[in-house]
């Protein structure tokens, strides 16, 4: 394990937090709103997270998720982690499996054997991906009904989230994330996007909320078109403020109107190849 950078304010009143895929497309998105006086962020990835303007003091830690020694080191001293990092689409059953469950397992029992109380773990829709949408807002603990292998990760490493719960009595947020982009990408998007602004509400009420326990809640913004229930989200103490509606003339226009029938919340997902990197 390589650290590097670290400025830390140090001390006990200071907070770390621990944030995995750091260096991805969401990692670089919260880093600058994260930042608060007494605040570090220890910045995990296996290659560097990228310098951005705005943030505050950041340490940066160079390891894999399949690194169980370093990930204990990694979560020395911290508050909470919150869980980004993994294979982030469809890929093989040998990366899910890696990169997702072995990986979200390791940093589960890194966290307990380091003391840490809470970890925030980024599911996704992709978990419940099989479910439809038939006009009632869907609940934040349907089921799981994956549509890829990589939708069966992020089911797998919720119910890894419940047995550290349950087992060994860790706070666990699970959030399944929509889709977390500037703007909202495709018709889908309109139904199931998270504003990086709500975003970083989000990740807030998941680190603040008080004895949280075990939960489920959606990662969506308060979307005019949305599918999902924001009813678990607001019981931490999450509420989204931005709407994909103001985005729908242009995605219309771009991608033309949405299917009539009840949509299946994982999209065109359903029907891609199991298995197919990408």
């Amino acid at each position: 394990m390589t650290r590097q950078g670290a400025h830390s304010t140090g001390g006990a009143d200071s907070t770390r937090i621990l944030l995995t895929g750091a260096a991805g497309r969401v990692g670089t998105q919260l880093r600058p709103p994260a930042a608060r006086a007494g605040r570090t962020l220890r910045l995990l990835d296996i290659t560097a997270p990228p310098a951005i303007e705005g943030t505050g003091a950041e340490e940066t830690v160079l390891a894999s998720l399949t690194d169980a020694q370093a990930l204990l080191e990694a979560c020395r001293g911290v508050s909470a982690v919150v869980h980004l990092g993994g294979q982030s689409v469809e890929s093989t059953l040998d990366d899910v499996l890696d990169r997702n469950v072995r990986g979200t397992l390791n940093l589960l029992q890194a966290a307990r054997l380091a003391g840490v109380p809470r970890v925030v773990l980024a599911s996704s829709t992709h978990a419940v991906g099989f479910h439809r949408y038939d006009g009632a807002p869907v609940a934040a603990d349907v089921p799981a009904r994956p549509d890829t292998l990589y939708g069966w990760s992020k089911a797998a490493i919720e119910s890894a989230g419940r047995l550290y719960h349950d087992r060994f009595g860790m706070d666990v947020i699970c959030v399944r994330i929509g889709s977390w982009f500037p703007t909202p990408v495709g018709i889908r998007g309109l139904s199931t996007w998270l504003s990086p602004a709500d975003g970083h509400r989000l990740v807030e009420a998941c680190l603040s909320c008080p004895d949280p326990g075990y939960r489920i809640v959606w990662g969506v913004s308060r979307n005019t078109r949305g599918w999902v229930s924001l009813a678990e989200g607001e019981a931490i103490g999450y509420h989204p403020l931005d709407d994909a509606e103001q985005f729908a003339p242009e995605v219309i226009r771009r991608s033309g109107p949405a299917d009539p029938g009840a949509p299946r919340l994982g999209g065109s997902w359903c029907a891609v190849p199991l298995g197919r990197p990408g």
